[in-house]
């Protein structure tokens, strides 16, 4: 456990890409529901200008970050670079959360305060007891239901929802998966920390949150993503049941490549194991 409580320095990481109609009202909204809190944005040269809204922003709070990287580089990309700046800079928490105030401010309090009591994974959850997702279609809740309860089946994760963008990390927890092992993207990189915390025996906990719709901008779901998150399951899952064949029980780092299909992907992680 940290010498300090998660939330005596907790930075949250918000990646951003065409999100200039939001970036002040989730800045303005998560200072004000955590004070002490950094803010640090990760922009892939938003061609909306949301990096000079950020600047703007950076003039009226000194614990607002920017850091613009070039081209789209993707969201697991954007939280493995703003974790480690975090990190470098003293992070006692390190927060995953949308720009798109799809995740309440308001619900920080309550994900710090599970880390402060020993978690060193809090996932702000929507299929707990409390959880919601006011207006997501049926085909979109379909979807994210499904694909946990897949996550759930192949990994053995026992958590209802690790597509969840909104979470806590101890930072110690962070520095053990070692993020340059990490490349999956989208919900494929939401699973596989949730998979990698549960292999390093982390403490995991889900805090009830309300997600909500985005109302400003485009989302940036697709098919793509959802396809490489069942893909990698689908690969880590087989890899962790060949392992236990085996009689391996000890921790091992989830084969990831790019590959076009599911069978290549199989084959290669079978070599691997």
């Amino acid at each position: 456990m940290s010498q300090s409580a998660p939330s005596t320095r907790p930075f949250v990481i918000i990646p951003t890409y065409n999100e200039a109609q939001n970036i002040k009202s989730v800045t303005q909204r998560i200072f004000a529901a955590v004070p002490n809190i950094n803010v640090l944005v990760i922009d892939d040269s938003s061609p909306d200008g949301t990096a000079d809204v950020v600047r703007e922003l950076m003039n009226e709070n000194p614990n607002l970050e920017l850091r613009v990287r070039q081209g789209k580089q993707g969201l697991g990309s954007a939280y493995r670079f703003g974790f480690r700046e975090a990190i470098t800079m003293g992070a006692t928490a390190l927060i995953e959360m949308d720009a798109d105030l799809s995740h309440e401010p308001e619900a920080l309090p309550s994900l710090l305060s599970a880390a402060d009591s020993g978690a060193d994974l809090v996932i702000g959850s929507r299929y707990v007891q409390g959880g919601r997702s006011p207006g997501l279609s049926p085909s979109r809740l379909a979807l994210s239901r499904g694909g946990n309860i897949y996550a759930n089946l192949a990994l053995g994760i026992g958590v209802r929802d690790a597509t969840s963008g909104f979470r806590v990390y101890r930072p110690e927890l962070i520095e053990k998966i070692n993020l340059d092992t990490v490349s999956a993207d989208g919900y494929g990189f939401q699973i596989e920390m949730v998979f990698r915390s549960r292999l390093l025996g982390a403490t995991i906990r889900e805090v009830a949150i309300i997600f909500h719709q985005r109302t400003l901008g485009i989302s940036k779901m697709s098919n793509e993503i959802v396809k490489e998150a069942m893909t990698l399951c689908t690969v880590w899952g087989f890899q962790r049941r060949m392992r236990q064949l085996k009689g391996l029980r000890g921790d091992f780092v989830p084969f990831h490549k790019d590959s076009s299909s599911i069978k290549d992907a199989i084959i290669s992680s079978i070599r691997a194991s």
